[in-house]
């Protein structure tokens, strides 16, 4: 999903091609994560409740919990986005973080199930409102799963563009992709190219 599609005023991005790495997106260009309202936004936005599952019952404390995964998931993804720089003194810091992505996988996502719409096509639900945990447990797992494939691992990318730091999954033929967003640092490129070309033929 491009900016702001599902979550309106929010500007909110799905577009790294993983839950876990959105996730990271919610730091860039600024905090994201400054309401309880913003939060429940992004986890319907990331597909993980359906839209119109009941979230009335998050607090501050799921901010603080998707806020730690999210920190822990950040330091995971940059080992494995280059492993080999990595100095013995990064090492105890990698490894608390994942022993808490562990720990935190080990809680069981929220049970999906189908039911009828409206219109009689199947669509999802939840069994129940989801608690934090269990939300959590499901973005863990993606984190978990992509950093141990070695084919997505391999397809991790830091975003060319000035000054931004997202990480998505190039899945692009040939592995040519070189923004977290065509529409957003690849138009960003595109403007101060042209800028460039208009200017060296003025001068």
């Amino acid at each position: 999903m491009a900016l702001g599609t599902a979550t309106g005023t929010f500007e909110l991005r799905f577009d790294a091609g993983r839950i876990c790495l959105d996730l990271l997106a919610t730091t860039h260009p600024e905090e994201r994560f400054d309401s309880v309202e913003v939060l429940c936004a992004w986890i319907v936005g990331a597909g993980l409740a359906p839209p119109g599952t009941p979230l009335t019952h998050a607090d501050a404390s799921w901010l603080t919990g998707f806020c730690e995964l999210r920190g822990c998931i950040a330091q995971l993804v940059r080992g494995g986005l280059a492993p080999e720089r990595w100095s013995s003194y990064d090492r105890p810091t990698y490894d608390i973080a994942l022993a808490r992505v562990n720990d935190i996988a080990g809680v069981a996502p929220p049970a999906p199930r189908a039911v009828r719409g409206e219109d009689g096509t199947l669509v999802r639900r939840l069994d129940h409102p989801p608690e934090c945990a269990a939300l959590l447990g499901a973005i863990a797992r993606d984190a978990l799963e992509l950093l141990t494939d070695p084919a997505a691992r391999a397809g991790l990318r830091e975003c060319e563009g000035d000054n931004c730091p997202i990480v998505y999954v190039d899945t692009s033929r040939g592995r040519r992709r070189r923004w977290c967003s065509s529409e957003v640092c690849g138009n960003r490129e595109r403007v101060a190219r042209h800028r460039r070309r208009a200017a060296l033929t003025q001068a």
